[in-house]
């Protein structure tokens, strides 16, 4: 059986496990219409998996700081905004990422 869920409902469930300080408000409601929306999961059904969603998933600050947890560096000589501009695509050309007020979330890899 299948349930349709809102954001409310979908943020219970993180609070319900125990998960419920793995993403900020932002992050999570940023996620939730990721699945909803843009990855087309909303469209075919999705069974939610809380855990599996904080294993797939990890929010960062900014881009740069995701890119540099994984490997890249940033130029020298750039500047800060330069910098999260050519993490941004370093993550776009290695993962899916979910841009919110607020930072980014990954997928893992």
């Amino acid at each position: 059986m299948y349930l349709t869920i809102n954001f409310s409902a979908f943020r219970t469930a993180f609070n319900g496990l125990d998960r419920g300080d793995q993403f900020s408000y932002n992050g999570l409601r940023a996620l939730f219409d990721y699945l909803e929306e843009d990855s087309g999961l909303g469209e075919r059904g999705y069974e939610l998996d809380v855990v599996g969603l904080c294993c797939d998933w990890t929010e960062h600050a900014s881009a740069a700081e995701a890119a540099e947890e994984n490997g890249w560096s940033a130029d020298e000589d750039a500047d800060e905004e330069a910098a999260e501009d050519a993490a941004l695509e370093w993550l776009h050309d290695h993962t899916t990422v979910i841009e919110f007020d607020g930072g980014v979330i990954i997928a893992n890899f």
